[in-house]
């Protein structure tokens, strides 16, 4: 045991890293919604559409890239996607209209699909139960640390060098995952079987398998709903925190990072309970906490309550993320041990599509914190619905 321990733990690093694509590529640019909306002559809701463009299309790039890495192995699906992505991003660096911008975003976002659906296929390649829900909190761990300072780095870019500058950063980052993968994830005497090419199986068939597994289905709208509290939040932070609460685009970094106190607490947390109490426990009650504090800040909102009153609400809400999110992973993935990166897709698929609607669906919301809060509490009650439907399942199973 004491042999696996630092590879777990380097494996959980590079993974982490390569992960953090996905918050730098949501975060990062968000304080640079005023300066682009400027420079591409459109309104900040217009640029605020990127997000949404880059959350569905995401979901149709793990959709495809699952099933392939399944069929094809995982690093030749993670690599051809980090090198697209970085394409797309260079392309981005370039663009001087907002319609350029949405396609080549699009482009970005797709790639991205086919990187991260293999990551916590990854894990399940090599752990599952307790152990995997721990490899992906300690991932989570170490990730928790981007979505924190990707505003605060975008912000830097853009006073370095205009928001362009955001999209360069991205593509050098991807291609300086491509070494450290090859190094730590795929060197050849660590390489899990199932990461090897599978058989070729027909994709439908595959999501099938996957879907005919009822006991999963839960989980599966369970993360869409929690993920979709998260991306409402983001597609309006920069109307929350810069136009009603009057915040400058350093201020925004701060006020957006302080999520990650309590992401990063829950996720400690989470990894010192787990052996105790079980992924599964750990899981219903951070949801009745982030439900708790979606209810507090509509409450804040409501009454229009001060900037300090507010902020602990949605760092509560979004910080549960750090605990939801790693045991719902762990808690779907643990039912698929032959089509992984299929069910690794379906989930981040459903996560990012649903999520990516539902976000694309709140910027035709009235500007006002109230509206968005609301939007908040719906996506929680789903989370609420699933965690009872949960239950039921598993006392008619035993």
């Amino acid at each position: 045991m004491a042999s696996r321990t630092p590879s777990h733990l380097s494996l959980a690093v590079v993974l982490a890293l390569t992960a953090a694509i996905g918050p730098f590529s949501l975060d990062a640019y968000l304080p640079a919604f005023p300066a682009m909306a400027e420079s591409l002559g459109v309104s900040i809701s217009d640029v605020s559409l990127s997000v949404s463009v880059y959350i569905f299309t995401m979901s149709i790039g793990q959709l495809v890239g699952g099933p392939l890495s399944d069929q094809l192995g995982r690093q030749r699906i993670m690599f051809s996607g980090l090198i697209l992505y970085s394409v797309a991003s260079l392309l981005i660096w370039q663009s001087e209209q907002i319609e350029s911008l949405l396609a080549f975003r699009a482009l970005q976002a797709f790639a991205a699909g086919w990187t991260l659906v293999s990551v916590p296929a990854l894990v399940r390649d090599r752990v599952q139960g307790v152990e995997a829900a721990r490899l992906f909190s300690l991932i989570g761990l170490i990730m928790v640390v981007a979505p924190g300072i990707a505003p605060t780095v975008g912000g830097a870019l853009l006073s370095l060098g205009g928001w362009s500058f955001i999209f360069l950063f991205l593509a050098l980052y991807a291609l300086l995952v491509i070494p450290l993968l090859k190094m730590v994830a795929f060197k050849a005497t660590d390489a899990a079987p199932k990461a090897a090419p599978g058989p070729k199986v027909n994709i439908i068939r595959r999501y099938a398998q996957v879907l005919a597994t009822r006991q999963a289905l839960p989980f599966l709208f369970w993360q869409a709903a929690s993920f979709s509290v998260l991306m409402i939040f983001v597609t309006h932070a920069s109307f929350v925190y810069q136009t009603h609460f009057g915040a400058n685009e350093h201020t925004f970094g701060l006020l957006f990072g302080a999520n990650v106190i309590v992401m990063l607490a829950a996720n400690l947390t989470n990894r010192s309970l787990l052996e105790r109490f079980g992924s599964r426990r750990i899981l219903r009650v951070a949801t009745c906490i982030q439900a708790a504090a979606v209810v507090a800040a509509l409450l804040a909102s409501v009454f229009e309550a001060p900037l300090y009153l507010f902020l602990p609400t949605m760092m509560v809400s979004i910080g549960m993320v750090g605990a939801i999110a790693p045991n719902i992973q762990a808690s779907f993935i643990e039912y698929f041990g032959v089509n992984s990166g299929t069910a690794a897709a379906l989930l981040g698929a459903s996560q990012f599509g649903i999520a990516g609607m539902v976000s694309a669906l709140s910027s035709r919301l009235p500007e006002s914190v109230t509206a968005v809060v609301l939007a908040m509490a719906a996506s929680s009650a789903v989370c609420l619905w699933m965690l009872v439907l949960s239950l039921r399942q598993e006392r008619s199973w035993t």
